[in-house]
């Protein structure tokens, strides 16, 4: 078999629900792929989530153990790589005392891997950032966020994850700008992320959807959201890193679609049927979710964005890009289908 000569691309935290789908495109469109993991161990569980979406060899892809915390391995990670796709993440503290404890290794990170992109050579960065660097902290916002907008990290109640992307993502703009010696960044700010799940590691959205399938949300809190399909944010991402007018831009990935999470519910009912009976019917009040988050850290994200307009415009990403993303109702039902399969599999003996 004739050797590959084509780019090799450095994706971060190969693992992860997002960064298997953009290796999956890598790998179907013919790029060599090095991706880092924390733990080695993880090598077949990754390879079995490439499996499950139509993935047969891995002549391509390699291994390569690195932790955002550390130096070690980095230099190594990116040698020889045309682009560097960041998508890894710090294990957030959920207990955290203090919000640095989440800001700090968030930006650390960042630059931790621009830095030796730099000096490896490497000709564009894009960096996976979030929805959380661009429409939080906002009161009174209307009309869609777009890619000027950024979060208001100084006001009142906005989470510290929210803070972390937030300040991460400025600060891989400004290194960039002040150190960057020509090496290219381009962002990708996704929004709630659905779509097929090939495995055990998902996003938080995905969770919310195995919650209401198994009945654990009777009600759901009065948040209005807008998604989009993990198989276009892995899409944008090559589109990010490809294209030249992509260079020093960020790109909302949404579907522009705002939706109630009892939209999703419904759309889980009329999408899978019996298997979504358990799915909520029910809103929960502002004053409830507020008084309980009081006592449960992991709602507090969730009380801070009552009444927040969080809808997005992708019109950059479609006119700049032609980039074409499905409906959020596909990427839910997607989910929704994925998540089912994953249950009934865990419930065999």
């Amino acid at each position: 078999m004739p050797e590959n000569n084509n780019p090799l691309v450095l994706v971060t935290g190969g693992s992860g629900f997002i960064a298997v789908h953009i290796i999956l495109k890598l790998l179907e469109q013919g790029f060599r792929v090095r991706t880092t993991l924390r733990t080695m161990g993880r090598q077949e569980e990754v390879k079995g989530m490439l499996r499950s979406g139509g993935i047969t060899r891995f002549d391509d892809l390699s291994f390569i153990q690195a932790d955002l915390s550390s130096d070690l391995h980095w230099d190594e990670a990116v040698k020889g790589a045309e682009y560097v796709i960041h998508v890894a993440s710090p294990t957030p503290n959920k207990a955290y005392k203090d919000e640095n404890e989440m800001i700090q290794p968030a930006r650390d990170g960042v630059l931790r891997v621009l830095r030796a992109a730099r000096d490896a050579g490497v000709k564009r960065v894009v960096l996976t950032s979030a929805f959380g660097a661009i429409g939080v902290g906002h009161k009174n916002h209307k009309g869609p966020y777009t890619e000027e907008d950024w979060s208001n990290t100084d006001a009142a109640n906005v989470h510290a994850y929210q803070k972390s992307k937030t300040i991460a993502e400025k600060a891989a703009w400004a290194f960039v700008r002040q150190e960057g010696n020509g090496l290219e960044l381009s962002t990708v700010n996704p929004v709630g992320v659905m779509g097929p799940i090939l495995g055990n590691d998902y996003s938080h959205s995905n969770s919310s959807v195995r919650q209401m399938l198994e009945g654990k949300l009777k009600s759901v809190p009065k948040i209005y959201s807008d998604y989009v399909d993990v198989r276009d944010v892995a899409d944008l991402h090559l589109l990010a890193m490809l294209r030249p007018e992509a260079n020093g831009e960020r790109f909302i990935a949404s579907s522009s679609e705002n939706l109630s999470m009892l939209d999703v519910a419904a759309i889980l009912r009329k999408q899978l049927g019996e298997d979504a009976k358990n799915a909520p019917t029910g809103e929960l009040p502002n004053l409830v979710v507020r008084a309980i988050a009081i006592f449960n850290p992991q709602l507090r994200m969730v009380a801070s964005l009552l009444g927040q307009d969080m809808s997005t415009s992708n019109r950059k990403a479609k006119q700049l890009l032609g980039w074409s993303p499905r409906s959020a109702e596909e990427a839910i039902a997607a989910t929704g289908k994925s998540m089912v399969k994953i249950m009934k599999e865990q419930k065999k003996p």
